[in-house]
């Protein structure tokens, strides 16, 4: 899977959110935002699944090994619930 690359990473009033602009007259634009951009920041651009960013967890965080992959796990269908990722 891998990132949508037309979704980017902004700072509004402190917090890092991912616009996902709507179609005109249809949708409303949607705000999604995001504890940390590590995974985002680490992962944006490539090809991954949930052992590589549970991997990057592991090695950014003092976390072990199942924490991180079901942190990952969450996180990615948190992003693929949101439409921000393609498959």
């Amino acid at each position: 899977m891998k990132i949508r690359e037309q979704y980017k990473v902004r700072e509004m009033a402190g917090e890092h959110v991912v616009i996902m602009q709507g179609q005109a007259g249809g949708e409303m634009t949607r705000i999604v935002s995001l504890n940390s951009t590590y995974l985002w920041q680490s992962l944006s651009g490539r090809e991954f699944d949930a052992k590589t960013a549970a991997r990057l967890l592991v090695e950014r965080y003092d976390v072990d090994a199942r924490k991180a992959s079901d942190d990952a796990r969450r996180w990615i269908d948190k992003l693929a619930e949101c439409g921000l990722l393609e498959q």
